[in-house]
């Protein structure tokens, strides 16, 4: 490990790509407080901070994991400019979450479905949905059950879980990508819709 403290940060991913997993551990604590702080100063919200922090390391790890990273000695400004997207991202999708015109007469505001309350037939299948992913979670590798019950539903950090579990963050993040990557393709294959 401490060799590893020695090398650039292209040979750190080099040994990562090779299977050296805790040559990403080397990066992450490398870069994570200048990193968390960027986003912080940015979003000023230390959830969603950690959030879009996460987010950018699993973005990262595909990237580098689909041959797509190209070494030139810019980690420091590769990873940044992920974390500068992602919070992008956060703040078009919530403007066009938020965005209602009043200009169209036909048009409602308040006539909405999310504003009534539920009725039956609605939570018959927000059960039937809950099943269905209950189910799915199940048919999942323990390891990728456990990261993805820990991350979503007792809201922990990847950090958190990975202290947990006795793994390195690395591979938490990446028990979770391939747990999604997982449902996703559960879901197509048995043609389960997980929507009102």
């Amino acid at each position: 490990m401490n060799n590893l403290l020695l090398c650039t940060d292209d040979e750190l991913v080099e040994f990562y790509v090779n299977g050296k997993n805790h040559a990403f551990d080397v990066l992450i604590d490398r870069y994570k407080d200048k990193l968390f702080s960027y986003i912080y100063n940015v979003v000023k919200d230390s959830e969603l901070a950690n959030d879009i922090f996460q987010e950018t390391f699993i973005k990262a790890i595909t990237t580098i994991r689909g041959g797509r990273y190209a070494a030139n000695g810019k980690f420091a400004a590769w990873i940044t400019r992920i974390a500068h997207n992602l919070i992008i991202d956060f703040y078009r999708q919530e403007k066009a979450e938020n965005v209602q015109s009043c200009d169209c007469e036909d048009y409602n505001l308040l006539n909405r479905k999310e504003l009534c309350d539920e009725t039956i037939e609605d939570g018959m299948i927000r059960n039937q949905i809950h099943s269905d992913i209950r189910r799915l979670i199940k048919s999942l590798p323990k390891s990728q059950q456990d990261v993805l019950l820990l991350r979503y539903y007792r809201d922990m950090s990847f950090k958190e879980i990975a202290d947990l579990t006795n793994v390195s963050i690395n591979t938490a993040l990446g028990r979770m990508r391939y747990a999604i990557l997982n449902l996703r393709k559960l879901v197509e294959e048995h043609d389960i819709v997980l929507t009102l």
